[in-house]
């Protein structure tokens, strides 16, 4: 399956203008499950999105931030996807998918 999973607000915290910070462990531990698993991972991103700057700007900052956590995964995005399963703290709630998704 492939799974298209938000950054802010569902594998971090989303502190006012602070960038994803701090990560939730274990939901990037159910998702690098996945990977391991045969999934496709791609992480969605609308940083940029308001202030206009954008990937460019945002792309490097993010992929660090991935590295950092220990996030597996294929792809990395800065604009909407086709999806068997979309993950985002604002459409399917990040606590549904990771409280009650058997992984």
């Amino acid at each position: 399956m492939k799974y298209v999973i938000d950054i802010d607000g569902t594998i971090c915290e989303e502190v006012g203008k602070v960038i994803g910070r701090p990560p939730y462990k274990d939901r990037i531990e159910k998702i690098n499950k996945l990977y391991d698993e045969g999934h496709t991972i791609i992480y969605l991103t609308a940083r940029g999105l308001k202030s206009g700057r954008g990937e460019p700007h945002y792309r490097p900052i993010t992929e660090q931030q991935l590295k950092e956590w220990g996030c597996k995964y294929h792809y990395l995005d800065f604009k909407l996807h086709d999806a068997d399963i979309f993950v985002d703290d604002k459409s399917q709630k990040p606590e549904e998918f990771f409280n009650e998704t058997k992984v």
